[in-house]
């Protein structure tokens, strides 16, 4: 986990405690005088599983022309609990809405132009190079070899 702390501009310490603290800090409590609640590897661990378990999922709203004649990506989406946001990948349009199936109206042009959503599946993705794909193509032939190895 990589986690950035930002620095804000003119936070250099002038010596005076006052004058060295943050205008917002006013309406935080200081946590100085708190114990951690665990060592930093389990707190890393800890905030990976909260990103994980709380992700929004990702769709794309894809146009389809005519019967499977044609299609683009006209859109992408993030769908949170209670409402999602779409961006076009035109650029210039950006949409708040309650649910990702709103968008498609939007999209949507004629009868011959129909939009629908796409969740995205990382496992259906282009292998990132030649390289990759060898080396999974390899993993399957000795995954297949040894199953046949075993008799199974």
């Amino acid at each position: 986990m990589t986690t950035a702390m930002p620095r804000s501009p003119g936070a250099e310490t002038t010596g005076d405690q006052d004058e060295d603290r943050h205008p917002l800090d006013a309406h935080v409590q200081d946590p100085s005088g708190m114990t951690p609640l665990c060592g930093a590897d389990m707190f890393a661990a800890i905030v990976d599983g909260m990103v994980a378990d709380f992700a929004p999922r990702v769709f794309a709203v894809v146009q389809e022309y005519g019967d499977r004649v044609d299609a683009r990506i006209a859109a992408w989406g993030i769908a949170f609990d209670d409402h999602a946001e779409v961006v076009g990948v035109d650029g210039g349009l950006r949409m708040s809405l309650q649910t990702p199936e709103n968008a498609l109206r939007g999209f949507t042009w004629g009868s011959h132009i129909t939009a629908r959503l796409v969740w995205v599946n990382p496992g259906a993705a282009t292998p990132a190079n030649d390289a990759e794909f060898l080396r999974r193509s390899h993993n399957i032939r000795s995954l297949n070899r040894a199953r046949r190895e075993r008799g199974g």
